[in-house]
């Protein structure tokens, strides 16, 4: 099911612990990172590997919000709607999303390019409102300088 090159990843990675629930965490990152997501039968590939139960294995990926279940567009929009970006106005910048992209949260626009997620807190109050795009960090976002920052991502 998983790819050489991801098993010989995660058997490195199993090397390293001392147990193998403790190689869990950064093996489903290896899977994620290749695939874009988690696949049902990907989690419990990876539960065999590291001869673990597929159910507990099945049970940290659904306990931690970085993990994907489906697939994703190619960039990942991590907008923040917790208090502070709220109150700086991210619910208006998730409604001109949906509107210029026809991007729903938690899902993917029709060409692939982009997938929403809403999430509760990125920790950069300060800057509100604020998101990544993939791993890149973007703050103090408007109206105007949201589109400004996704057409940089093809």
């Amino acid at each position: 099911m998983l790819e050489e090159n991801i098993v010989r990843e995660i058997e490195q990675i199993r090397d390293r612990y001392k147990n193998n629930r403790s190689s869990l965490l950064p093996a489903l990152h290896v899977v994620q990172k290749e695939k874009g997501y988690l696949s049902h039968e990907a989690i419990g590939a990876v539960g065999e590997l590291l001869n673990i139960p597929k159910a507990t294995a099945r049970g940290v990926s659904t306990f931690y919000s970085m993990f994907r279940h489906k697939p994703m567009g190619r960039h990942l929009i991590q907008l923040c709607t917790n208090v502070a970006c709220m109150l700086m106005g991210s619910e208006r910048l998730v409604d001109i999303l949906k509107k210029r992209y026809g991007l729903e949260p938690d899902s993917a626009t029709s060409d692939g390019r982009f997938s929403l997620i809403i999430m509760e807190c990125i920790g950069a109050c300060g800057g509100a409102p604020a998101m990544l795009v993939n791993s890149d960090f973007y703050d103090n976002l408007t109206e105007d300088n949201i589109f400004e920052i996704l057409e940089k991502y093809e």
